[in-house]
């Protein structure tokens, strides 16, 4: 039996804002919102098989250093496009700043960070035809 991951659970400033972006970036939907944990607030975006639950406690702290540096840190989400100049040009729209491009096998790829610091890899594995 091969395991699937169904989710992630992130901490984010605003679950709605964030939600709202990937809807219109990666053309997720909200699968549920509601209450959570801490008095929080918790959004499911994603698709019918997999999603990100974006929560927030209310008033969550700042990083404190680079996940990178950090064990147990999260250091990027990956998605994958089949346009990724397309994409870029719709990150790029929303008002995010897109670097550390590669084009090395098996596909080309950028980075970038959202409004929380969450760094976000987008990758295509077509040539774009």
């Amino acid at each position: 039996m091969i395991a699937q991951l169904e989710h992630t659970n992130l901490t984010v400033t605003d679950p709605e804002a964030t939600a709202a972006w990937m809807e219109r970036l990666f053309g997720w939907k909200i699968r549920w919102s509601g209450a959570a944990m801490q008095t929080g607030r918790t959004v499911h975006v994603g698709t019918d098989s997999q999603y990100l639950a974006l929560f927030s406690p209310g008033s969550p702290d700042a990083p404190q250093q680079s996940n990178y540096a950090t064990v147990g840190g999260l250091n990027h989400v990956a998605v994958v496009v089949p346009d990724l100049d397309a994409m870029e040009a719709q990150v790029k729209a929303e008002g995010f700043e897109t670097g550390n491009h590669g084009d090395y096998e098996p596909g080309r790829r950028f980075y970038f960070h959202d409004h929380d610091g969450i760094e976000y890899e987008v990758v295509s594995y077509s040539d774009g035809s």
